[in-house]
């Protein structure tokens, strides 16, 4: 295809973003590749759970491994919470995790969504360390010690709800000094039964509310809560040939409409509290566990909770976090592989997420501007605002192959996520070719079809440069001076 045209085009929020927890307390990190091409579009944000105890022994070590022990009869019954460690903060190491994720995930075109619990009793040059440390890394989304209004948690064993609530507040002062590219989230237990006037110790919280830039709560329509320390099941009955039994308190399960109904009630309730302001509303984590539910009925009810999304006129929810990608347990689109960690087993819910994720609704909004030339400059702010070049192709069916050439030395060494026919590709600095077929394996063409393929260019690093000036840390600029060589054919070649 020769004689290219190229037109401005702007990415901007969905009617509700879609992120995805990825590594967490019941399964390791997976690589942004392959969620990119199973999935076949990238998330608004990757969600990453790390803890912070820099002064507890065995630190920086995992709880469950320096502190291993039979008498562990909970997941959060360890000295400090069995998340994967932070390894920045005073003193820290900024080539280990999380950074090396965050920068995978940012490349990639998405926004980095870190949760940590920290110390509460932590002395304030550790929380300027951990601004300092996110101050390039975007438009991060950071949530500190969720569910606050629980108790098992370490950081509520070290400090009452009252102290939780004013560490957090002087943590989102402090972030927002040092790093105001950091949003900060809070996260509640919310309204939890119908009929309840207030949250759960909102009058406690509404200071810290107040300070947040974000408010959420994590919400499951179903959970095992006791996962991996003992099997929920319905009845009492023997474990095998052991002398114990399926426990039947450690998991709930309630309907899709009253947990709808219960996150639209915090939504408003965190609303009330900010004096009428209109806080973005985020679920931090949500899914249906198949423990409880079974593979099938899992699908379903997610199905479900999106479909009451979609058709609720007030768009009181920004997004969501589906928890999670990979999963030891059944919270995940895939279960890990038992015999090796590195493989996942895709389960109903994989599929039905995926048309959820390929859904208008649920996709950010491109607009197609003015024609422009080269050279041309991109504009990565984050995956709800950015500016990239749309090329004009014409197809005259669903093509046999199509192909993207970098031909173009400088266009080469290009860190790139490209779009066509509503499927997403990467192509990192170095690659030369990207087979765009893939875009129509699923999707084919019926007849002639004029179609574009966007082109954004996030940070190649992961981190935004502080040479750009002074709106460095919001955005990220590269200058475009070629296109690349689009080879479509229809029929095949022998």
């Amino acid at each position: 295809m020769g004689n290219l045209k190229t037109f401005k085009v702007h990415m901007g929020p969905a009617n509700c973003a879609l992120d995805i927890g990825d590594g967490s307390e019941r399964g390791e990190y997976v690589n942004q590749d392959y969620i990119l091409q199973t999935l076949g579009r990238p998330h608004r944000a990757v969600s990453l759970m790390y803890c912070y105890y820099p002064n507890d022994e065995g630190w920086p070590g995992r709880a469950s491994v320096v502190h291993a022990s039979d008498d562990v009869k909970f997941q959060w019954d360890y000295p400090y919470d069995d998340y994967y460690t932070y390894k920045g903060g005073l003193n820290g190491n900024l080539e280990d995790e999380p950074f090396n994720y965050m920068r995978d995930v940012r490349r990639h075109g998405q926004d980095v969504l870190l949760t940590l619990t920290i110390d509460p009793k932590l002395t304030d040059d550790h929380i300027e360390a951990i601004a300092k440390d996110l101050s390039t890394f975007g438009r991060v989304m950071l949530r500190i010690n969720h569910e606050a209004t629980g108790d098992w948690f370490s950081f509520n064993k070290r400090a009452d709800y009252p102290e939780v609530a004013a560490f957090f507040k002087h943590c989102c002062e402090i972030i927002h000094k040092t790093a105001p590219n950091v949003k900060v989230i809070i996260c509640l237990d919310g309204c939890s039964e119908l009929g309840e006037e207030k949250m759960a110790m909102e009058d406690v919280f509404a200071e810290a509310s107040k300070a947040a830039d974000i408010v959420s709560v994590d919400r499951y329509l179903t959970l095992h809560w006791g996962w991996p320390y003992d099997v929920c099941n319905d009845v009492n009955e023997a474990y095998a040939s052991e002398e114990k039994y399926f426990n039947t308190e450690t998991y709930f399960s309630k309907e899709v409409k009253e947990v709808y109904e219960l996150c639209k009630r915090s939504y408003e309730r965190y609303t009330l509290i900010n004096g009428g302001v209109e806080r973005p509303m985020v679920l931090s984590e949500m899914n249906a566990d198949g423990d409880v539910t079974g593979a099938y009925k899992q699908a379903d009810m997610v199905k479900e909770f999106c479909n009451m999304l979609k058709a609720d006129k007030q768009r009181w929810l920004s997004g969501f976090t589906m928890y999670q990608f990979r999963d030891r347990g059944r919270l995940g689109l895939e279960i890990e592989d038992p015999n090796n960690k590195d493989v996942g087993i895709r389960q109903p819910v994989f599929d039905t997420y995926k048309d959820i994720m390929h859904d208008e609704f649920f996709e950010p909004k491109m607009t197609i501007g003015d024609k422009t030339e080269l050279p041309a400059t991109l504009r990565w702010g984050g995956s709800e605002d950015a500016d990239g070049l749309a090329i004009s192709l014409h197809f005259e069916k669903s093509p046999v192959f199509c192909e993207a050439y970098f031909e173009d030395e400088n266009l080469i060494n290009e860190n790139l996520m490209l779009e066509i026919n509503d499927y997403w590709f990467y192509k990192a600095p170095g690659v030369k070719c990207i087979d765009l077929m893939s875009a129509f394996f699923q999707n084919p063409l019926h007849g002639e079809e004029d179609l574009t393929l966007k082109v954004f260019a996030p940070p190649a690093s992961g981190e935004n440069d502080p040479s750009q000036g002074e709106d460095w840390q919001e955005n990220y600029y590269r200058e475009i001076k070629a296109l690349p060589v689009i080879r479509t054919k229809y029929a095949p070649v022998g």
